[in-house]
């Protein structure tokens, strides 16, 4: 049954999504928080910490695609109850199913060729500079090459690589969050770190601190998704972006002395960013393709989510792995810390500010009518 859903199952719709959506940030950021004292537990180095948050990463982007190809095939529904507590609400509320591909076979070769040059490049970036992790990283950037020219042979791909060669607003707007995501994931990862290590707050002191960034954005996200359904969404999103490069920007001056005056409105900066960019070029993404693509086109975009996190994870563990080594964070390693994170935000500010050309470069998403 492919009818939309209408009434009361709409409302059920966007709570079920709010509540996933919300699960899975929840989980991670506390994860960050907790990365100090669990550190401290195991006597665990600053390149092993990383891998904490790393490790849940590389499983969804794993599994991302592939299963947004499956919720096409068999119902967004029917995969969607696999997961996340809205359990309850999807048998309750959400009737019919939604299957835009159905009768189509599923890519299993090409999703296991895409999860293992994943794993091979996440872990060969993680053990840089050893000899050995240059070639799985180079498995890992041919594999992905071979995982490409397969989607564009077989006959029922995961991942359509045809919407990113003819469809530029696909292409552009997931770029652009590839950017984005690559960028900023790692700054609460490197501010949890700081606050604790350097600033010696305890995790809740340090928690509170973090909240002032998700906080913004939560609060201004829906009026952006609304102002981009009004306003052309490119403009929406590259003013997000802009927004986040100058919180990344003043990020590169944070030492020992610095204040909670000045770090809490610089993540407030960072949350007014993220909330004018991710909602708009969602809207883009979603808006680019045809219905029987949505499942791939969340997953795509879920996608380049993840992979940008994972990536910016992968780009701070290679920075702890040249600067400190595999020595725990203490009183001693603080300046390599300062060192790392400086360099760390250097890097993701002139990414973010690439990727603002990359935001704009996607054309409009709306046209003007003719005549």
């Amino acid at each position: 049954m492919n009818a939309p859903v209408q009434g009361v199952g709409k409302r059920a719709a966007l709570l079920v999504a709010t509540l996933s959506a919300f699960l899975a940030p929840f989980m991670i950021s506390a994860v960050n928080i907790a990365i100090p004292v669990i550190g401290g537990q195991f006597g665990a180095s600053a390149l092993v910490l990383s891998w904490f948050a790393t490790a849940y990463l590389l499983t969804a982007t794993m599994f991302l695609v592939p299963f947004g190809r499956l919720g096409d095939i068999y119902g967004r529904k029917r995969m969607f109850t696999l997961g996340i507590c809205a359990l309850s609400l999807v048998f309750w509320k959400l009737k019919g199913e939604w299957a835009g591909a159905r009768g189509e076979k599923f890519d299993f070769t090409g999703s296991v060729m895409y999860s293992l040059a994943l794993v091979s490049f996440i872990y060969g970036l993680s053990r840089l500079p050893a000899g050995w992790a240059w070639g799985l990283v180079a498995v890992g950037v041919l594999g992905a090459m071979v995982f490409v020219s397969w989607e564009m042979r077989v006959r029922h791909p995961v991942m359509d690589v045809s919407l990113f060669r003819h469809n530029t607003v696909f292409a552009f707007s997931n770029l652009a969050a590839l950017i984005n995501y690559s960028a900023t994931y790692a700054v609460a990862f490197l501010m949890s770190l700081y606050l604790q290590y350097i600033k010696g707050f305890s995790p809740e002191t340090a928690g509170l601190v973090l909240v002032s960034q998700p906080a913004v954005m939560a609060a201004l996200s829906p009026l952006a998704g609304r102002l981009s359904d009004r306003v052309e969404p490119v403009l929406v999103a590259s003013v997000g972006m802009g927004f986040t490069t100058l919180g990344l920007f003043f990020l590169i001056f944070l030492g020992e002395e610095t204040s909670l005056a000045l770090i809490i409105p610089n993540l407030m900066v960072l949350g007014l960013g993220f909330a004018l960019f991710s909602s708009p070029n969602t809207n883009a993404v979603m808006g680019s393709v045809e219905k029987r693509y949505l499942g791939v086109a969340a997953g795509t975009i879920g996608t380049m989510r993840t992979i940008g996190q994972i990536l910016s994870m992968g780009i701070a563990m290679l920075i702890f792995s040249v600067i400190i080594g595999g020595t725990q964070i203490t009183a001693e390693t603080n300046p390599d810390f300062l060192r790392s994170a400086r360099v760390a935000f250097i890097i993701f500010t002139a990414m973010c500010a690439a990727g603002i050309f990359a935001s704009i470069a996607r054309g409009k998403v709306r046209r003007q009518p003719a005549g």
